[in-house]
C-alpha cells in the first residue's frame, strides 16, 4: 500500500469506473469498489493490479488481487478470485488507473515572502513560489505553474502554464512550453560545449541559441541541457526523458520519444518522433535517428539510424546482428577453453 504520508487517495472507484476511463472491457458485475493499486505480489482484494510481461505469469497466478488488467490470451490463467479488466495495453490501462486514484498533487497558490523577484518579471495567477527562489528580469511565468524551493530563474525565461519546475533547478536562455514537469536539479539553457582549436590554443565558441521545450515533457532529476550554439536545441511535445541525460547544443528531439537514464547525446544530433532510447545510449555528434527506431541500453550510436530501426551494441548495429555476434564470439571463447 502507498504510505499515506506521502501519497493523497482520492477515494475508491467502481470496476466499472475503472473501465471507462481506461477503455477496458469487463466480463462480470463492475459494481465491486477497489481502494487503490498494487503490484501482483502484494495486491489485496481490493486492490487492482496488471499483467503486462509474461515473466511474470507466476505472481498472476498466485495473486490475490482482487481485480486485474491482463490481455485476453492470459485469461484462463487467472485466479477464480479475481476480477479481470481485458485490454491490450495492460501497463497503460494500469497507468491511467493509478492517475485516477492518485491524482497529482494539488497547491495552493502562494508567493513565498523569501524570494526575490524582479520588478519587470511577469506571474501569472494561482502560481506558487517557494523560498529560496530567485525570478530574474522579464521572466514570464504562466498561471498554475509551481517554481520549487532555491531554483533560479535568469532573465527572458518563459515557462507556459501548468508548469511545475522542481527545487534546486537553473533555468537560462529558454522558452519552456504548457505542463510541463521538471524534477528537481535540472539544469537548462548553459552553455554548450563549443570550443575552437588554433595554433595558439583554444577559445570558447559563443553560444547564442536557445532551448525550446514543447508541452507535456518530463525531465528528470540531474539532466543538463545545453543551449544552442547557432540553431535552438528543441525537445518537442510529449517527450520524457530520464535522470542524469545529457543533451549537448544544437540537438533536436522529436516528439513522444522516451530516453532512459545516463544517455549523453553530443552537440547536432537529430532525434525523430517516438525513439525509444535505453540506459546510458551514446549518441555521437551530427548523427540522425530517424523516427521509431529503438535504440538498446548502452548502445554506442557512430552513424545514422533508419526510421523504424532497432540498433544495439558499440559501435551500434542493427539488433538480430549484434545478437549473432555475442553469441558467435561466446561460441569461439568454449571452443578456446
Amino acid at each position: 500500500m502507498p504510505d499515506i504520508h506521502f501519497f493523497t487517495k482520492s477515494g475508491e472507484f467502481s470496476l466499472s469506473e475503472i473501465a471507462a476511463v481506461t477503455g477496458a472491457s469487463i466480463g462480470s458485475s463492475g459494481e465491486k469498489k477497489f481502494s487503490g493499486v498494487a503490484p501482483l505480489e502484494t495486491a489485496s482484494s481490493n486492490d487492482i493490479s496488471f499483467l503486462d510481461n509474461i515473466k511474470y505469469i507466476s505472481a498472476f497466478e498466485a495473486s490475490k488481487a482482487g481485480a486485474c488488467f491482463v490481455r485476453q490470451k492470459f485469461a484462463e490463467r487467472a485466479p477464480k478470485t479475481m476480477q479481470l479488466l481485458i485490454t491490450e495495453e495492460p501497463y497503460y490501462a494500469y497507468a491511467i488507473a493509478a492517475q485516477k486514484f492518485y491524482q497529482q498533487e494539488n497547491f495552493t497558490a502562494a508567493i513565498s515572502p523569501q524570494t526575490q523577484i524582479a520588478g519587470s518579471a511577469s506571474i501569472g495567477k494561482n502560481v506558487r513560489i517557494d523560498a529560496g527562489v530567485v525570478i530574474a528580469e522579464n521572466v514570464k511565468i504562466g498561471d498554475g505553474c509551481w517554481i520549487g524551493a532555491n531554483t533560479v530563474i535568469d532573465k527572458s525565461v518563459e515557462i507556459g502554464e501548468g508548469t511545475r519546475v522542481g527545487a534546486l533547478c537553473s533555468l537560462s536562455h529558454t522558452i519552456i512550453g504548457k505542463n510541463v514537469i521538471i524534477h528537481r536539479g535540472v539544469h537548462i539553457g548553459q552553455d554548450g560545449f563549443g570550443f575552437a582549436a588554433g595554433k595558439k590554443g583554444i577559445t570558447k565558441v559563443p553560444q547564442l541559441g536557445l532551448v525550446i521545450i514543447g508541452d507535456n515533457v518530463e525531465i528528470g532529476s540531474g539532466t543538463c541541457i545545453d543551449r544552442g550554439a547557432g540553431h535552438n536545441t528543441t525537445i518537442g511535445d510529449n517527450s520524457k526523458i530520464d535522470n542524469l541525460v545529457q543533451i549537448g547544443h544544437n540537438v533536436k528531439i522529436g516528439r513522444y520519444t522516451m530516453i532512459a537514464a545516463q544517455t549523453g547525446i553530443a552537440g547536432s544530433t537529430h532525434i525523430g518522433d517516438k525513439v525509444l532510447i535505453g540506459g546510458q545510449v551514446g549518441l555521437a555528434g551530427h548523427t540522425t535517428v530517424e523516427s521509431g527506431a529503438k535504440l538498446a541500453a548502452q548502445a554506442g550510436i557512430m552513424t545514422d539510424i533508419p526510421a523504424g530501426a532497432t540498433y544495439g551494441g558499440s559501435p551500434a548495429i542493427p539488433i538480430l546482428d549484434w545478437h549473432r555476434q555475442t553469441a558467435m564470439l561466446g561460441k569461439l571463447i568454449k571452443r578456446r577453453n
